[in-house]
């Protein structure tokens, strides 16, 4: 059985001076939560970590992650795909290739039924955050571009996490925005500590029930 209030509470990692220790990586950060979830909450966080391997993310995954039992994984992939496709028509674009190219279209071969992403993306939820991703492509600075792509997800894992506090979906939040920072303090560390310093007074901030500020 999962003991959320234990995993949110007592992260001990979660330092506004906060710098991986040594051996203490993202990878051990994953093992300790995984310590105090049950079996079937580590499966679906197993789900969401495959995502953030470019190697996955592929028709089939993004067809199987859109009829997910659990929403954040739903809404969280149907994001993700949308951006990954703004990004490809900005390339696209730049470079004068066809419109349509290496765009995915979700039909996956191992999901019989396919999906249409189009389709889906308009009768299932619109892309709302589409002309905040396109602001965010035109920055002429490449870590500009990226830190404001990222401001963009952020923003959605806040929305997807409306309201859950010690549940899957408030780890689910929480290990996707770390996998943001973990990003950042690869590349560019003062930035990353930025945003490590933002999760940290939000994390604060759910376990003590109000709105925290640090003295």
């Amino acid at each position: 059985m999962s003991n959320f209030e234990y995993i949110i509470a007592s992260l001990p990692y979660l330092t506004l001076d906060y710098k991986y220790e040594d051996g203490h990586k993202w990878e051990s950060v994953i093992e300790e939560i995984k310590e105090n979830l049950g079996e079937k909450d580590t499966e679906v966080l197993d789900e969401l970590l495959s995502g953030f391997k470019e190697e996955n993310l592929n028709a089939d995954f993004y067809a199987k992650a859109l009829s997910h039992p659990v929403k954040f994984i739903r809404e969280y992939f149907r994001y993700d795909l949308n951006l990954r496709n703004a990004k490809v028509s900005y390339i696209n674009d730049a470079l004068g290739r066809a419109a349509g190219q290496d765009i995915l279209d979700g039909r996956g071969e191992d999901v019989d039924e396919g999906l249409d992403i189009d389709g889906y993306r308009f009768t299932g939820g619109e892309f709302k955050e589409e002309a905040k991703v396109q602001t965010a492509l035109a920055l002429s600075s490449l870590l500009d571009r990226e830190q404001a792509l990222d401001d963009v997800t952020w923003e959605v894992i806040d929305s997807l996490g409306t309201f859950h506090y010690f549940d899957i979906t408030a780890v689910l939040g929480y290990v996707a925005k770390l996998h943001i920072v973990d990003r950042w303090l690869e590349l560019d560390e003062e930035r990353g500590r930025e945003q490590f310093q933002k999760l940290v007074m939000e994390v604060r901030g759910t376990f003590k029930g109000v709105d925290y500020k640090d003295k």
